[in-house]
């Protein structure tokens, strides 16, 4: 068995550490943030997850399914809430499928401590990774500013996000790199439970304020609260107010009350918390090679950060660690080359679809739900999928609930697009979407753009 070093204990990490581990590997977990099971590394600036198909597919290929599953809250549906407070609950699915909720600091603390668990794990916080030795599977950490250590592997995962230092060492060979930083940045807004600890909106829906260039949402905690986060543009601009023009406790009232206004009662402290918690940025991470001399790889953030508006980063990551371990039963422990270099083959262009699908979401979240013609489109895909469930999966069904590869469902998504602009232009489209001749429309033209 080999020896691996795993740079990174967040989410990812913390998976990819059980899964190596169950396999009989000596796993070794430096991560340069305090131990989050005793100081809150995500104090102001959580968004909260959703565990979806494919993280519960690889929570339970590492048999940590029902450990996580006793922190989560099913969420079943988008709830949206207008300019005049008025509600609109849309169901993710018509077979009333659910994701589920989870605080980040959670996950992340109760995957620490399930990869404890196993003899062969040892975990190492505040060690900042200084330089990897590519070659060798060779890294140096940093301990409170103390002498370096160095620590040898035989295969060395990075982990460790967005900024990845593995991933940095990588970008001094033949390497193809992108960070793009999108206009919004974001600010957390926590949403307390009642005093007697029952929730103020419906726990199990997705909460949205969508305001066309901003958008404020909730998502349900288990002791009754929400973790809700305010997506905003950096800078103002004609159309829309920014995080730079929204500074003074005036200005926040003020703004609060012109566009969240419903939300007010429920955040009576959201002034206070706007001004208080830090306003963090977004940023998408293309990279490519994955992994270099079958013994240095990326996973997770650290090979393809995205926004966090589908809610699968955590997913997709998840996902690598599921496609990694099927490889090793294929391939073998001991044929790390290989199973490197088909992983990374096997999941770029995933990592690459999953950052557009994330954006493309983001538009749908924040204006196209408030959006009629939107609305109609999702009824009459619901309605077509009901009739016809072998022939249409809707976009969202996808890559929520099924294995289809993220590059597939985009290229499906694409394809229904083109349908259903042709669907949605027929005359009295309101008044007849559920007739037979508009599903004929939309099956017929299912047939002749196929392929």
């Amino acid at each position: 068995m080999s020896r691996i070093t795993i740079v990174g204990g967040g989410l990812v990490g913390g998976l990819l550490a059980i899964f190596l581990a169950k396999r009989g590997h000596t796993v070794h977990v430096y991560e340069r943030r305090p131990d989050p099971r005793k100081t809150d590394v995500y104090a102001g600036r959580s968004i909260n997850l959703v565990v979806s198909h494919r993280g519960w597919t690889a929570l339970r290929a590492a048999g940590v399914e029902a450990a996580v599953k006793e922190i989560t809250v099913p969420v079943y549906a988008r709830m949206m809430h207008d300019r005049e407070g008025k509600l609109n609950r849309v169901p993710y699915s018509i077979d009333n499928k659910a994701i589920h909720s989870v605080s980040r600091g959670e996950l992340n603390r109760r995957l620490l401590s399930e990869a404890e668990k196993l003899a062969n794990v040892k975990l190492f916080f505040d060690h900042r990774c200084l330089d990897v030795d590519l070659e060798h599977a060779t890294c140096r950490f940093e301990l409170d500013g103390k002498e370096a250590v160095e620590v040898k592997a035989d295969v060395v995962f990075g982990a460790d996000g967005a900024f990845s230092a593995v991933r940095s060492k990588m970008a001094w060979g033949r390497f193809t790199y992108s960070q793009e930083y999108i206009e919004h940045d974001y600010k957390e807004v926590a949403f307390p439970a009642h005093p007697d600890g029952t929730p103020k909106m419906d726990p199990q829906c997705l909460h949205i304020w969508p305001r066309r260039w901003f958008m404020m949402m909730g998502l349900a905690n288990q002791d009754g609260g929400f973790t809700g986060t305010l997506f905003m543009p950096h800078n103002a601009t004609a159309q829309s107010p920014g995080f730079d023009s929204v500074r003074t406790p005036e200005q926040v009232q003020a703004f609060c009350r012109e566009h969240f206004h419903d939300a007010l009662p429920i955040v009576p402290d959201i002034v206070e918390q706007y001004l208080r918690n830090p306003q963090s940025s977004l940023v998408i991470i293309r990279c490519s090679p994955w992994q270099v001399n079958g013994r240095v790889a990326l996973i997770g953030d650290a090979a393809h950060a995205i926004v966090p508006f589908y809610g699968e980063g955590m997913n997709a990551g998840y996902e690598d660690c599921k496609v990694l371990n099927d490889l090793l039963n294929t391939f073998g422990d001991d044929n790390w080359a290989e199973v490197l270099h088909r992983y990374a083959a096997a999941r770029k262009p995933n990592g690459d679809a999953i950052a557009d699908l994330s954006l493309r979401n983001f538009v749908e979240m924040r204006d196209l739900v408030a959006d009629p013609r939107f609305l109609l489109r999702k009824k009459i895909e619901g309605h077509i999928q009901a009739r016809h469930p072998d022939k249409w999966l809707p976009l969202y069904s996808q890559v929520k609930f099924s294995d289809i590869a993220y590059k597939d469902a985009w290229n499906e998504g694409l394809r229904h697009d083109r349908i259903m602009e042709e669907v949605l232009s027929m005359p009295d489209i309101g008044e007849m979407w559920e007739s037979e001749e508009v599903e004929r429309k939309a099956l017929a033209l299912l047939e002749s753009m196929s392929g």
